[in-house]
């Protein structure tokens, strides 16, 4: 019996969804449920009727499906795979910054622990970050941590003041202008295509700008055959596997380790044994769970 036939078993027996980031080991994406980005499994997660949550994705994104499921089993395969801007930024950090900026609304990346957070006042995924920061009402806004995000945000917000946090993604800030350019060189007729969280001269460059999803719904809608592809290297897996006719050229230096460090033997490991269950103190969930159910409401 191959792992794709064994981890259709345990879903049954489990009562399970497969939920699964676009930066996962390609054999991990053939076997979801659902594939996408942080919004759309946050949407998933928080719609699913089954008992137990397999989340394939890092640290944060498991802990959101488990504020959203308090009374659903989690199962985050590797609990050592972690986002390290994630972990820039902590809850006491988070308050002390509050207390300098005290007509500040908090805008909290998803990208973050639940206890951070449990601090702010609406949490945003890359695709609807400049939404969310669109409506609201004050005129002050703290943005954690994704600096380049919150930079890309104020592109399109003005009307209020921003006050960023210093963090950043790995992957995203170590993707060059030169890359781009080699590329653009080798395929002169491909679009660009970044990722929000790159640093500002790559997101000058780019024909389009959006999150994973917004990345795959742009591709298809386009009438264009060749594209570089600015964020993490198993996007291109995804967007050929949906677009067979279309090129795709990842930066050579888009690789988030993190992210593999999940693979098909942990996932059966995991729902063999039902290991490594998310848990979060009520207490902090509670908190979370606030500005996250503000975040889904702007999807609506």
């Amino acid at each position: 019996m191959d792992y794709k036939q064994k981890i259709a078993g345990l879903k049954k027996d489990l009562n399970a969804v497969l939920l699964v980031h676009n930066y996962q080991r390609p054999e991990i994406q053939d076997v979801a449920d659902y594939l996408g980005d942080s919004l759309g499994l946050s949407i998933e997660a928080s719609k699913t009727d089954k008992e137990t949550i397999v989340f394939c994705g890092v640290n944060f994104m498991a802990e959101t499906a488990a504020i959203l499921n308090p009374d659903k089993l989690v199962l985050h395969p590797e609990p050592d795979a972690k986002c390290p801007m994630a972990e820039m930024i902590d809850a006491a950090g988070l308050r002390k910054y509050k207390s300098e900026h005290p007509d500040a609304k908090v805008v909290a990346y998803v990208n973050t622990t639940a206890d951070v957070k449990a601090e702010a006042d609406v949490c945003c995924t890359s695709a609807n970050a400049v939404k969310v920061c669109q409506n609201i009402e004050d005129k002050e806004i703290i943005f954690v941590p994704d600096t380049n995000l919150g930079l890309y945000v104020m592109r399109f917000v003005k009307d209020k003041k921003i006050h960023l946090w210093p963090g950043y993604c790995h992957t995203h800030r170590d993707i060059s202008k030169g890359e781009i350019e080699e590329l653009l060189g080798l395929h002169p007729k491909a679009e660009v295509l970044a990722h929000p969280e790159c640093v500002p001269e790559i997101i000058d460059m780019a024909d389009f700008v959006g999150s994973t999803e917004g990345i795959v719904r742009y591709v298809r809608n386009s009438s264009k055959h060749e594209f570089i592809v600015a964020t993490e290297k198993e996007m291109c897996y995804r967007l050929k596997k949906e677009n067979p006719n279309k090129e795709f050229y990842p930066p050579a230096s888009a690789l988030c380790p993190n992210m593999k460090k999940i693979t098909v033997e942990k996932v059966l490991q995991a729902m063999e044994r039902k290991i490594y269950p998310v848990k979060i103190d009520e207490r902090i969930r509670e908190r979370a769970y606030e500005p996250i159910k503000r975040m889904l409401e702007f999807t609506k």
